[in-house]
């Protein structure tokens, strides 16, 4: 199996329609799952969404599983720079061979599903539906012990949500996606509990009081909430990283470290934690186990510190609450540099709020664009961020020149420079380090 038959599946796999052009249907996930003999139901699952945090806590509750001895599945979206990324086994992305291999035995099964679509007047599986299907069937071959898994968008019609969850994870909820989820949080919500089932144990970071009551409604009685049931008890910058204590729902955990930089990710780790003893029953975790994971934890592209000298730090603050937790950041744990920031969103994304963020956190800005459908051109996102009284010093499209502007400026004139916005900016950042490295 060679790079050349990868990229023809994934070639046929993109050709379906994009994961962000979301379907409010759940029936073609279902079928084709039927199809493939429901592999999602031959193991546990920990099922997590929100707006902000859901991959990196995804990430450390599969490292912290993983230490305790399991075999993990781990399904996340996007991707920064191989789709393979998408799929993880015991914490490391799926290899090209395994993926093609489950991918030749269920395409026919695939489009045996798209037919039946088409002669019922539906739409053909789209990407998401399809890769989804996937990868509940590469889990289920591996096998795994547990799958944790990570919501696309919302998740009452999240082709996720045909699995059901043991552990049901809320991050932090906020305004996003607003035009297929609902223009409030408490409609956001609503869409978002619908990855509670009836078996399902909920585990909550803190909530406006409005959604912990939707949430806590849809849950019954099998509810934990951070700040009652479990809580961050505190947090600060060491290093690269961040020291925290947790008062678990089953355990008290002091002074834990890991390589993720924020409080909000703290946070995180404090709603993972729980997840993972809500997992086990209610139980404590080992402290060498979880003292150990935690240290190894990782999510690139959230606060990422990719070169010290200058400072670069990459992180995908896309939404309201993102930037407002970056800003939070940058005063906390990097001490209120002198900084200057590259930034690009796709067009989908409430830009306007973005550009007044970005306007009065950066002095300067360059501003670049990023490929595809969903392209927000750097021309209009630069005006957007001017008629806010940001400083734009450079509109470059291209995102590799983008890149060398930004980081010669910050070598001469000793800036910290965060590259932050739309995953995608992230995304091809790393592509584009990569690349240099590889050069080198």
């Amino acid at each position: 199996m060679t790079q050349s038959s990868m990229q023809l599946a994934l070639d046929e796999l993109y050709s379906r329609k994009p994961e962000h052009q979301m379907r409010p249907r759940l029936e073609p996930t279902r079928i084709a799952s039927e199809m493939l003999g429901n592999p999602q139901a031959n193991y546990p699952i920990i099922h997590i969404t929100g707006t902000n945090g859901k991959t990196s806590t995804a990430r450390i509750i599969e490292r912290i599983l993983r230490e305790l001895g399991l075999r993990t599945g781990r399904l996340t979206s996007p991707h920064l720079v191989r789709f393979n990324e998408r799929i993880s086994l015991d914490g490391e992305p799926i290899e090209d061979e395994r993926f093609l291999l489950t991918y030749n035995e269920t395409k026919p099964l695939l489009e045996l599903v798209d037919q039946r679509l088409l002669e019922s007047g539906e739409q053909p599986l789209t990407f998401f539906e399809a890769m989804t299907a996937i990868a509940f069937q590469v889990f289920s071959d591996a096998p795994v012990d547990v799958l944790v898994l990570e919501v696309g968008i919302g998740g009452e019609w999240d082709s996720t949500n045909v699995a059901d969850a043991d552990v049901a994870v809320f991050t932090s909820i906020s305004l996003d996606h607003m035009k297929q989820l609902g223009n409030t949080v408490e409609e956001i919500a609503t869409t978002k509990a619908g990855i509670i089932k009836d078996k399902s144990v909920v585990v909550s970071s803190t909530q406006p009081a409005s959604v912990a009551d939707v949430l806590m409604a849809r849950a019954k009685q099998n509810f934990l909430i951070a700040g009652t049931d479990f809580e961050l008890v505190d947090a600060s910058s060491e290093g690269y990283g961040t020291r925290f204590s947790v008062s678990g729902s089953a355990g008290n955990y002091p002074s834990l470290w890991m390589p993720i930089i924020g409080a909000h990710q703290a946070e995180n780790a404090a709603t993972a934690i729980a997840a993972v003893e809500q997992f086990l029953g209610g139980r404590s975790i080992a402290d060498e186990y979880l003292r150990s994971a935690i240290a190894d934890a990782v999510s690139p592209g959230r606060l990422q510190v990719v070169n010290k000298n200058p400072l670069i730090v990459l992180d995908g603050a896309h939404n309201p609450a993102g930037i407002a937790s970056l800003e939070r950041s940058i005063t906390q744990h990097f001490g209120d540099p002198n900084r200057i920031g590259l930034v690009a969103m796709v067009a989908d994304k409430d830009i306007d709020t973005a550009a007044q963020q970005f306007a009065q956190l950066f002095p300067r800005i360059v501003v670049t664009e990023l490929a595809g459908e969903r392209v927000l051109p750097a021309n209009d996102f630069a005006k957007r961020i001017q008629e806010h009284g940001g400083n734009v010093v450079e509109t470059q499209p291209n995102l590799r020149e983008a890149l060398k502007f930004a980081k010669e400026l910050a070598e001469a004139e000793d800036l910290a420079l965060f590259i932050t916005g739309s995953l995608y900016l992230i995304g091809g950042v790393l592509g584009e380090l990569q690349l240099d490295d590889d050069e080198e």
